[in-house]
């Protein structure tokens, strides 16, 4: 610690010309450290949890979210909105995760529907609260990714017609 100070009194003085103020430096590097350790910085600083929210109009966001995200449909019951920020404020940031199905296959005569989600969509949006909860403004919604889902189980849940 002694040649760290020393090296940095040394620095100072050539790079200013000057005599370093050493209780000014000292007391600068103290208030540094405290303002890292100081209690109120510190919950800043913290991962929090996100909290999640009731939004009001999930059909919209169901269908922005499809056309953006160029699937055949989204599940409004699986859609999972959340957000770090405080509810009060009037521009809200929102995370959307949704799970998102691709179009029906045909092949040989046969439809096949399946009750497994394909995709899983991920978005962030703008939105602000009112009474009820939270409303996400449609035009901002930016798609982040939308991963492919895979099976082990191929059959486990498709149901063939025909």
């Amino acid at each position: 610690m002694g040649f760290f100070e020393a090296g940095l009194l040394g620095s100072y003085t050539i790079v200013t010309s000057e005599a370093p103020d050493v209780k000014g430096l000292i007391d600068s590097q103290i208030d540094s450290i405290m303002s890292l350790v100081n209690s109120n910085q510190v919950n800043n600083l913290l991962i929090k949890d996100p909290t999640i929210i009731q939004v009001t109009n999930k059909m919209d966001v169901a269908d922005a979210l499809k056309e953006q995200a160029n699937v055949d449909g989204v599940s409004v019951d699986q859609m999972n909105v959340s957000t770090y920020q405080n509810l009060e404020g009037s521009n809200i940031e929102v995370n959307i995760e949704a799970l998102g199905y691709s179009s029906v296959n045909v092949s040989s005569g046969q439809i096949v529907l399946s009750q497994t989600p394909d995709y899983q969509v991920v978005a962030k949006a703008k939105a602000k609260a009112d009474g009820h909860g939270v409303e996400i403004d449609t035009s901002t919604i930016k798609i982040t990714s939308v991963l492919k889902l895979y099976s082990t189980n191929k059959n486990a849940s498709k149901i063939q017609i025909g």
